[in-house]
């Protein structure tokens, strides 16, 4: 029954506490016992409440007991991903100054999973700020890839997804401004899901984005184990439920291989599986998304528009930025007080900061390609990979995406796409490279038409691969 539980998804979970075929004693139980023992070689949880959790199940199962079962994840053990408030529990952005800043109150996403019965067994690890697409930093350490340790988990949200590959928690939250629900579940293997413009409030996120055009990127969601998970996360925690639509009218969209945007023979032979597989269940296109080629320099001067002064100030702490002498600190000693990996993005940032003429220019260009990407979608979803390859070692995905020679613009195009124009997305592994690691692709729509998305990903979670737990780190 351990490993059971360990394999269910929370939908699964929460019918069987409810029915009492489970208790939420037992699976709280479980999952403690399994994070006891696979995180040594993971770092994924870096901070637990699990005597509250199991306090918390005692009082499931008493309601239980009582007729009195309630909420749609009752007494179901969920996980968090640092960067969200819960009441009584650290969030530091892996920050040192911030090692024992503890939130007064749970943020606004979190709530409505408690609501809903949810247990929180702990939090998981980010990089600094959440600002970089692999998970380390100065205060909590490196996150591990549970396919391959010596690999990366992705990031931001790399920590979760690593935990829930191991089946860490039965589903756990996550946030996306720049592919940082997606780079982990394609890294890991689970399920990924980032809500669409301003669908999910960032209350209680930290760092929370005052930029307007930086909010319209931030998605939040499920690190899940099945498609059915991410919906029902999302229609807990999102203001408006997504509406009915009618699948089959949707067409699907899987553009064809492109020379500036090479992917590995692995991948592009997935996606071609995918592509095959969707063409015989209806039409499918293979038109690319207009303005496609500038999607990720767009996304790189929206998050330099303020030079990086915004995650500069919470960095130093309101104290004037030394982000040179941190950089150069750490790179020629290791005695930052700040991983490499944030000091140098803020250079980045710097770097790359808009003009006021640039930036109105830019705004222009989105009014444009927003009409045109409406256009686009209108009864569509698109299918693109996640990434290039499967999972690189350590340092490997950070290299690309931030290397002086701009190399992001070949590896960010696929996931920028979805957050300069604020749409939804949903992530499905559809199996493995040559060295057993997983490979996704992820599903888009305009905001609006969820729907479609989890519709066509039960379908690639049902013919592919889809979440299958990492029992390599078991007892």
């Amino acid at each position: 029954m351990h490993r059971a539980i360990l394999d269910m998804d929370a939908t699964t979970l929460a019918a069987k506490i409810k029915a009492g075929d489970i208790s939420s004693t037992d699976a709280v139980n479980a999952y403690i016992g399994h994070l006891q023992h696979a995180n040594r070689a993971l770092n994924c949880l870096v901070e637990e409440r699990f005597e509250a959790a199991r306090e918390e199940a005692r009082q499931a199962d008493a309601l239980r007991a009582q007729g009195r079962a309630a909420g749609r994840l009752f007494g179901v053990p969920i996980s968090m991903k640092e960067a969200f408030d819960v009441a009584g529990m650290k969030t530091t952005g892996g920050l040192l100054h911030r090692r024992d800043h503890r939130a007064g109150g749970d943020a606004e996403a979190v709530a409505r999973l408690r609501r809903e019965g949810a247990i929180i067994l702990g939090k998981s690890n980010t990089p600094t700020l959440c600002f970089c697409q692999e998970t380390d930093n100065k205060l909590y350490g490196r996150s591990n890839n549970p396919w391959d340790t010596a690999r990366t988990t992705g990031g931001s949200s790399g920590g979760e997804a690593a935990l829930i590959a191991i089946g860490g928690a039965a589903v756990g939250l996550g946030s996306d401004i720049g592919g940082s629900i997606r780079f982990p579940a394609h890294f890991n293997g689970v399920i990924g899901f980032r809500s669409g413009d301003r669908q999910v409030p960032q209350q209680g996120h930290f760092p929370f984005t005052e930029e307007p055009w930086q909010e319209r990127m931030l998605g939040i969601g499920a690190i899940a184990k099945s498609v059915d998970d991410a919906e029902l996360i999302n229609a807990i925690v999102a203001d408006c439920l997504p509406q009915p639509v009618d699948a089959a009218a949707f067409d699907v969209v899987v553009p064809p291989a492109h020379p500036r945007y090479p992917l590995d023979a692995a991948t592009q032979q997935l996606l071609d599986n995918v592509r095959d597989f969707l063409a015989g269940q209806g039409r499918v296109a293979q038109d690319f998304p207009p303005y496609f080629d500038q999607v990720a320099s767009w996304w790189q001067l929206v998050m330099s528009v303020d030079g990086g002064a915004g995650i500069a100030r919470l960095a130093f702490n309101g104290q004037a930025p030394r982000i040179w002498t941190e950089y150069l600190k750490e790179v020629t000693r290791h005695s930052s007080s700040y991983h490499r990996y944030l000091t140098w993005a803020l250079i980045g940032s710097s770097l790359f900061r808009p003009s006021r003429r640039k930036w109105a220019s830019l705004l222009q260009q989105l009014k444009q390609a927003d009409a045109a990407m409406a256009r686009y979608l209108d009864n569509r979803v698109l299918v693109l990979p996640v990434y290039h390859s499967a999972a690189l070692p350590h340092g490997g995905v950070y290299g690309e995406i931030f290397s002086v020679r701009r190399t992001f613009l070949r590896v960010m195009p696929y996931v920028a796409l979805a957050n300069v124009y604020g749409l939804p997305v949903l992530v499905v592994p559809v199996g493995t490279d040559e060295h057993g690691m997983p490979v996704a692709v992820q599903l888009v729509a305009s905001v609006g038409n969820e729907q479609a998305l989890f519709h066509f990903g039960r379908k690639l979670e049902q013919r592919f691969r889809g979440y299958v737990r990492c029992g390599m780190h078991d007892r």
